[in-house]
């Protein structure tokens, strides 16, 4: 399926970028299950999404650096990690609609692929690698500023990664670390689904899945800080 003229120029528009090329960001939104298996190197998204989520690590930390001059090293990675994830990703191709201009294949259509996590945020770190590889570094950044800026607030900024913060809230209660473990394990294996249990004695144990183990840790332990008032849930 090609990207109509009228959809590439809606979705620049958005972006706040025109596309030299604009094979690339028809790429950028081509999932793999469109594309034939001998194909879906070179013309799906995977590419360009191994691409950006390095150009977005190298601009968040750039604004890291100059917004958070008194933070050490630790809190900078931590603020990082928080700012780089899926979910974070998500929210933002949520933001731009993406969704609309997805070219999945017929099963992950139906499966309601255009409003997963997880193909969202692989979708808008391709479209980060597909600014950079038509324009280079200086439209990548402004794009990620643009799309991301609003969550280094202060509070946000501040704010250790949920693994951390659930472990120095068990440590101050007097508790054991919380305790994760693998509950399921769904999906093909090139794009399996995790489910974890985390739990801390005393406390009901409470579950989310993701599409890596690191993934699903992080954010059974943020539902958990959520549950349990230590943690407002973001709006």
């Amino acid at each position: 399926m090609s990207l109509r003229a009228q959809d590439r120029e809606q979705l620049e528009s958005r972006l706040g970028y025109t596309f030299k090329d604009p094979a690339l960001l028809k790429r950028a939104l081509t999932h793999s299950s469109a594309i034939s298996p001998s194909r879906r190197t070179s013309e799906s998204y995977q590419r360009l999404e191994f691409l950006g989520d390095r150009v977005l690590g190298l601009v968040v930390a750039d604004m890291l650096l100059n917004r958070l001059p008194a933070a050490n090293e630790g809190e900078l990675s931590r603020t990082l990690n928080s700012l780089v994830r899926k979910e974070t990703c998500a929210k933002v191709a949520r933001k731009l609609g993406f969704g609309h201009f997805l070219n999945l294949g017929d099963s992950e259509a139906r499966t309601g692929g255009a409003e997963k996590d997880a193909i969202l945020g692989d979708v808008c770190e391709a479209v980060i690698g597909a600014i950079y590889a038509d324009g280079g570094l200086t439209p990548a950044y402004q794009f990620v500023s643009a799309m991301f800026g609003d969550n280094l607030d202060v509070a946000q900024a501040r704010r250790a990664d949920s693994k951390t913060a659930l472990q120095e809230w068990a440590q101050a209660q007097g508790l054991e670390p919380p305790l994760y473990t693998e509950t399921a394990r769904q999906g093909p294996d090139h794009a399996p689904v995790f489910t974890i249990s985390v739990s801390v004695l005393g406390y009901e144990p409470i579950s989310a899945s993701g599409t890596s183990k690191k993934l699903a840790e992080h954010q059974a332990a943020e539902k958990f800080l959520i549950r349990e008032h230590v943690w407002k849930e973001d709006r």
